[in-house]
């Protein structure tokens, strides 16, 4: 059975901070069935109280939506038939203990996350209950029940792709779903896509954090779009050693080229140009500035395990991994000043692949 067998089907988002929140609202906003399931207690009262309000570049909207503490899974009697799950990717594989014993049988948990979430989330409901998501939208959230998206719908993009094949003809359901907040496109190679977001993730989100910028002025800093860059060249090479695929995420037009960091170099422009103000912070930074790690280990840190794996090193990712980590440990402050600590990566590795001048 699925839910084009009844009225429509019953949708929990877990995780409703800056972009879970703004999605879901969307949903509810649409006539959507959809509840909100939260670990931060003041946001539940929040949105109990006055609803979710999401200010847009151009407008504000308010949806009035049904919110849960964690601690209230456990009353839940009627199962969900999709579970969109927009938590923290180390909180993956708990958040889905959680979320199991009330997601349908033939129901699904759509990860729309950062970093290789997918097999963590089949661990625990089984690949066919699992679709694997890329997601580019600009947010932040810093009041409880108010969130802030810097991308309406007409810039908002998300592909999706069942980690099954035999599921992957329903996808299309939960897309249709998906693009009452945004461009969504259906792939069959999902896992290619998700490594082409990791490769940007790894150049902008701790990078970015470490020196406490906004991710344009970042990008702009002395030696740092060098810095941002490198990473993502290591991640691309992680991903291609991994067997995955350049393909096109967020828009872009077909690969015209096989040229890896020249598609690094696109993929990170069109970011810069398309999905970020001259205020976006990184999700990383956010998480910094409210006082909690940031997803050091599963971007980052995940590019220097696969290419430790195969033998190979990553001393740029490698480099943000240590001063990230002191970061989070409090033996350093994330300040402008720290691009000179990411330059001291092993000489010749910002330049490895190539001058900069050949890749602009």
């Amino acid at each position: 059975m699925t839910w084009k067998d009844k009225a429509g089907p019953r949708i929990a988002f877990v995780g409703t901070g800056a972009q879970g929140a703004s999605i879901g609202a969307d949903f509810a906003l649409a006539g959507l069935d959809v509840t909100f399931i939260e670990q931060w207690p003041a946001h539940v009262e929040a949105i109990r109280a006055s609803g979710i309000t999401v200010n847009l570049p151009t407008r504000t909207v308010n949806a009035k939506v049904p919110a849960l503490h964690l601690c209230q899974v456990a009353e839940i009697r009627e199962p969900f038939d999709l579970v969109f799950l927009v938590v923290k990717a180390y909180d993956t594989k708990w958040a889905c203990q959680l979320i199991e014993p009330v997601l349908a049988p033939d129901g699904f948990v759509v990860g729309l996350q950062n970093g290789m979430t997918h097999e963590d989330i089949a661990s625990v409901v089984g690949r066919h209950r699992t679709i694997a998501a890329v997601i580019e939208i600009a947010s932040n959230m810093f009041v409880p029940g108010v969130t802030n998206r810097q991308n309406d719908h007409d810039s908002s993009w998300f592909a999706l792709g069942a980690l099954d094949p035999r599921m992957q003809e329903r996808v299309e359901e939960v897309a249709v779903l998906l693009r009452n907040s945004g461009t969504v496109e259906v792939t069959q190679d999902i896992v290619s896509a998700k490594w082409m977001k990791l490769v940007v993730n790894a150049a902008e989100l701790i990078p970015s954090a470490i020196v406490n910028l906004p991710l344009a002025d970042a990008a702009r800093a002395p030696d740092m779009l060098e810095v941002m860059r490198a990473a993502g060249y290591e991640a691309m090479q992680a991903a291609l050693a991994d067997g995955a695929r350049i393909v096109p995420i967020i828009g872009m037009p077909p690969v015209m080229s096989n040229h890896p960091d020249r598609y690094v170099d696109q993929i990170f422009e069109e970011v810069l140009k398309t999905f970020s103000q001259p205020d976006t912070l990184t999700t990383s930074l956010q998480d910094w500035r409210k006082g909690r790690r940031a997803e050091v280990r599963e971007v980052n840190g995940f590019v220097v395990d696969k290419l430790r794996s195969v033998g190979r090193s990553s001393p740029v990712n490698q480099r943000v991994v240590e001063i990230a980590l002191d970061i989070e440990r409090g033996i350093l402050e994330a300040r402008p000043e720290n691009s000179k600590l990411l330059l001291e990566a092993p000489q010749g590795a910002l330049g490895s692949s190539g001058t900069l001048e050949d890749r602009v």
